[in-house]
């Protein structure tokens, strides 16, 4: 990057590392997967062409996770990301309800599958549910995800049981984005139910797997899950065995692998967020995820700024739909997040 009109898009910094840099930016765990995974997982011999759908061994393995779901309910992606393309080109047209701030990626997944996307802004990092009644009612599917990325906020059980009963009502798709349902500090996840529910989640986050891009999707509506199998057929054609393999094993941990991620994760969150606090900085407390998304005066300059003079990348609110913030990742060790404040902080003295 030579200028700040180079800051187009997160691609300006994904794969940055090295040479003293401290990055807030690309949301991956650093913490390792599963021991098992690292240790017992063994390469197949035969890597002919798999089943468009997904193995069958492991969709077998998630319908165990997800009540009244069988085998045939699921479809084997390459990460979320092409769960969520496969799932709007089968929409094939229409409108979608998209809280904001959103994943960066979202409105331009529904663009280049047809879709139009509709805005309805967060109060507080919640869906508005008086804004979401207003304007659910032209849409063909909503979709959520929660905990979010960007803000770590959580939905509360009341909207998203409301929101389940209004779509179910209007015959409107819930497209629910599961991927952080595994790093919740505040409660246990509600996954949302119903015929009109399209579940989206991934290896990535849970099980510290980004690079294997394995993810997947499940619906009741078994008519829309043959739709998207007939898609992925022409597109990608089967996910990676030897990623599927990887997934399989990843199941066999043990719930305390989770639960001790889950207390890093908590106590990274407490670190970040009491410093950004005593920075001055406005934001809310995440519970969930692992982003904080403060409000920051002149965010364009800033991100530059901090960049190009104290070696710290974080992403632009834009890119979230959100031009008056910027997010931070805290999937770092301690004590890089630590140096990381003292330099935001020396930043920002620089910048008055």
């Amino acid at each position: 990057m030579n200028t700040i009109s180079d800051l187009t898009s997160p691609s300006v910094f994904i794969g940055k590392q090295g040479n003293g840099i401290i990055s807030f930016g690309s949301g991956q765990p650093d913490l390792p997967p599963p021991e098992n995974v690292l240790n017992k997982f063994k390469v197949r011999s035969d890597l002919r062409y798999g089943l468009i759908q997904g193995e069958e061994i492991l969709r077998d393995r998630l319908s165990e996770e997800y009540t009244a779901s069988n085998v045939n309910n699921f479809v084997i992606t390459n990460g979320a990301s092409e769960a969520l393309d496969l799932i709007f080109r089968a929409m094939e047209d229409g409108k979608v309800l998209v809280p904001r701030p959103y994943y960066y990626s979202y409105p331009f997944i529904l663009k280049r599958t047809g879709m139009e996307p509709i805005y309805t802004d967060l109060n507080k990092g919640r869906i508005d549910l008086a804004d979401f009644k207003k304007k659910i009612g032209d849409c063909k599917a909503i979709l959520i995800n929660s905990p979010s990325n960007p803000t770590g906020r959580i939905e509360s059980l009341e909207t998203l049981k409301e929101i389940e009963r209004i779509t179910e009502e209007l015959g409107v798709y819930i497209v629910s984005d599961e991927v952080y349902k595994d790093i919740i500090y505040e409660r246990e996840n509600y996954l949302i139910q119903g015929d009109q529910v399209i579940t989206v989640n991934s290896f990535s986050k849970t099980y510290a797997m980004c690079g294997v891009r394995v993810g997947y999707l499940w619906s009741a509506d078994q008519g829309f899950v043959n739709k998207v199998i007939n898609l992925k057929t022409h597109t990608s054609m089967n996910t990676s065995l030897v990623g599927q393999d990887m997934a399989i094993e990843a199941m066999k941990a043990p719930r305390s692998y989770i639960d001790k991620q889950l207390k890093i994760w908590r106590k990274r969150r407490d670190l970040i967020y009491k410093g950004l606090k005593d920075i001055g900085l406005d934001l809310w407390k995440p519970e969930g995820a692992f982003y904080v998304f403060p409000r920051i005066e002149k965010p364009r300059q800033f991100v530059w700024k901090l960049y190009q003079d104290y070696n710290v990348i974080t992403y632009l609110g834009e890119w979230f739909g959100s031009p008056q913030r910027v997010r931070l990742s805290y999937a770092l060790k301690r004590e890089e997040i630590e140096e990381g404040l003292n330099r935001i902080e020396d930043c920002l003295e620089n910048m008055k």
